[in-house]
């Protein structure tokens, strides 16, 4: 495909300044862990991590939660922004934690 592409086929085909940039987190809570801190500490990640960086987390589980995060708007999440939620996890009752790379999440 031709390399000057106007502004709206740029954007439909999120390329460019539209491009998006996410990544997944894996974590597995231990089994010791109640239901009630199970959903305090998810809380806590959207209250503390999430909503504060304009951030989107879809994604669910049980025991074992995956998921991906992305902006809420059109925009790239930041290296910082993988830290932020490694570092999170890391302090709480989690096994197993995966945080990937950046990568396009409609291309990558």
């Amino acid at each position: 495909m031709a390399k000057n592409r106007n502004r709206r086929l740029r954007k439909k085909l999120r390329v460019d300044e539209f491009q998006e940039l996410g990544f997944d987190v894996i974590w597995t809570f231990e089994e010791s862990i109640s239901e009630e801190e199970i959903d305090k500490a998810v809380d806590e990640f959207i209250d503390q991590v999430i909503e504060p960086r304009n951030l989107g987390f879809h994604g669910g589980g049980h025991k074992m939660w995956e998921g991906i995060i992305a902006t809420q708007q059109i925009g790239k999440c930041t290296e910082e922004d993988v830290a932020a939620v490694k570092a999170f996890w890391e302090a709480k009752k989690v096994s197993q934690l995966e945080v990937s790379a950046l990568y396009d999440i409609w291309w990558g």
